[in-house]
């Protein structure tokens, strides 16, 4: 199996989807020619032309307007917003309209739209370039919310996402674009299902639940709760909702304590719902309260070492799983 680049495996999703399915379309802030901001669109534009891969003016109400209806009249638009933080200006479309149409409908309507946008710190981008805020999402019915942490599973989701007839909101992290992981060879059969959580490394002394780029951390705090004879178990639930909570369950049942680790704001946060569904679920198997790790109720500074003492860390990750694990009663 090839080693690939994150940006790479998003690509290659598009690239494939669009050709499998005249329907789908491409648009969004220099997505054409440009090949995006990021380089994920790259080649679409000369593959697919105008008609399918629309640069559109800055204006990120106007273009998501446009793809819910277009989804509405039998399109599937891969709608990309450059940072999530500016998916606030598109509130109303996603929110009131993509989300609601199926349910206001009598489900005589879909919106098979997919929204792509990338959030997380890490890249001194401030306050407002730096914000991650998949909970407003997760918090709305009608919209499915996909993390993906590797390139494998970043592929596999977004072709899923794309033939969903769900409206999805579709999270990348900034700093995971340019890394590396093993991704089959190109074809039409790689789909990771939405709503089914992956274990990244078993293990059997504590869980520990991280999302997006916090996976990667966590693999790595569990390398080195390893070398103390700590064998944590890492847990990828790549969609956030709908969330795999019977796999949590299912480790927490083997492990007896339960460290979850996201990159958005602890309080109201992806961290403190996990935290109350198993509490409520598997409360009898806890052997220690719900352990959290998330960034600090703060706007994201600019400042280098501001902003990583704001962000959750290996290190916090490690002190977090020693703390259920030591816990005293």
């Amino acid at each position: 199996m090839r080693e690939i680049l994150y940006r790479d495996a998003l690509n290659e999703a598009l690239h494939e989807e669009m050709a499998r399915d005249p329907a789908v379309c491409v648009l969004g802030e220099d997505v054409g020619r440009y090949g995006g901001v990021l380089q994920v669109t790259r080649g679409l534009f000369d593959q697919y032309g105008e008609k399918r891969v629309r640069d559109t003016p800055i204006s990120e109400a106007g273009f998501t307007g446009i793809a819910v209806g277009a989804a509405m009249t039998g399109l599937r638009p891969v709608v990309e917003v450059m940072y999530i933080d500016f998916s606030a200006l598109a509130m109303d479309q996603i929110v009131n309209q993509a989300a609601k149409a199926r349910y206001m409908f009598g489900g005589k309507a879909s919106v098979p739209l997919v929204l792509r946008t990338q959030g997380g710190g890490g890249r001194g981008n401030a306050a407002q370039h730096s914000q991650s805020l998949e909970m407003w999402y997760v918090h709305v019915p009608g919209l499915v919310v996909i993390q993906p942490a590797t390139p494998s599973d970043a592929k596999g989701l977004l072709k899923s996402a794309i033939r969903d007839d769900n409206p999805v909101i579709f999270i990348e992290h900034k700093l995971l674009y340019n890394t590396t992981g093993p991704v089959p060879e190109p074809g039409p059969d790689h789909l990771v299902p939405i709503g089914v959580a992956d274990i990244k490394r078993p293990g059997g002394d504590v869980t520990i639940v991280a999302t997006s780029r916090m996976m990667l951390l966590a693999l790595q705090a569990a390398d080195e709760l390893a070398a103390e004879g700590i064998d944590a178990e890492v847990i990828d639930p790549r969609t956030l909702k709908p969330l795999d909570l019977p796999a949590i369950i299912r480790s927490v049942e083997k492990t007896g304590r339960l460290v979850v680790v996201n990159e958005g704001a602890l309080t109201g946060g992806f961290t403190a719902e996990v935290a109350a569904r198993v509490q409520r679920e598997a409360f009898d198997w806890l052997d220690a309260p719900v352990m959290q790790v998330a960034a600090e109720d703060v706007p994201l500074p600019y400042n280098g070492r501001l902003e990583l003492a704001a962000l959750p860390s290996v290190e916090k990750i490690i002190a977090a799983a020693k703390a259920a694990l030591y816990w005293d009663r």
